[in-house]
């Protein structure tokens, strides 16, 4: 499988003390993260799409085994609202393409209140050059039926399973021959923290729909306090202690 497990973004300041050294420069946030964790979601391309040379510098500064998932931009999926998607989407992708072979999968965060249409999802992902991995990620439960199935499993792209509170916000549908997993929001004390139990199941799910073979991305959304890393460190041990192959498997030093 190899199972990448990194954060949603790495530039937090409440992470001093958990993963940065004290007395660690922000400009060198990014080494220090990668020494840690084999890939990052890059959350604020959401907010503001980075240029090619930000990503050229990204990818000149993390290992040649670090990968990249990038999440689209909110005039794609926030304002167009996936309509007239051509131009958005090769704007993201040529700019991207500055990350090289450290580019991961693009995610495609749906608004809560976008309603399904399955026609119009097929003729976004279309737009995406062949070969890209394109991970959807619908916040409205009129998306759950055998037609959005249909175009995701026709495109290869992966359904994002969610989660908060440790539960799927998601079916567990399996539509691609990898698969992506973002962590929300935990139940466990302090907030907003995954418990062991919440973590081992959630390794339970992806072993059972994936073969060992399959790439499966996942991320913790969960920033506050610091508790995204020591939660993805967590499942990383969880998923050793399981017999998943991690790709280099984040630090030790970094404790739950």
């Amino acid at each position: 499988m190899p199972l990448f497990i990194g954060t949603s973004g790495w530039q937090y300041k409440d992470w001093r003390d958990v993963l940065y050294p004290a007395g660690t420069p922000v400009r060198r946030w990014l080494e220090e993260y990668a020494a840690h964790f084999t890939t990052v979601e890059l959350n604020n391309a959401f907010y503001r799409l980075p240029s090619r040379e930000n990503f050229e510098s990204w990818r000149d500064r993390v290992p040649a085994d670090f990968v990249i998932a990038v999440k689209a931009s909110r005039y794609l999926t926030h304002i167009k609202r996936l309509k007239d998607p051509a131009e958005p989407v090769d704007r993201l992708m040529n700019r991207a393409a500055g990350l090289g072979d450290r580019l991961g999968p693009v995610l495609l965060q749906l608004p809560p209140t976008l309603r399904a249409d399955p026609a119009l999802l097929d003729a976004c992902l279309a737009c995406f050059p062949s070969g890209t991995r394109v991970a959807v990620e619908p916040r409205h439960d009129s998306w759950w039926t055998r037609q959005t199935r249909a175009v995701l499993e026709s495109r290869a792209a992966a359904l994002c399973w969610a989660d908060i509170q440790a539960h799927p916000m998601t079916p567990l549908w399996r539509t691609a021959d990898w698969g992506y997993v973002r962590f929300h929001e935990g139940r466990a004390t302090p907030w907003p923290r995954y418990g062991r139990r919440a973590l081992e199941t959630w390794i339970d799910r992806i072993a059972t729909a994936y073969p060992r073979r399959a790439d499966v991305y996942t991320y913790f959304n969960n920033d506050p306090g610091g508790a995204a890393v020591r939660d993805a460190a967590a499942f990383g041990r969880a998923a050793r202690r399981a017999g998943l192959p991690v790709a280099r498997a984040p630090h030790p030093s970094v404790s739950g």
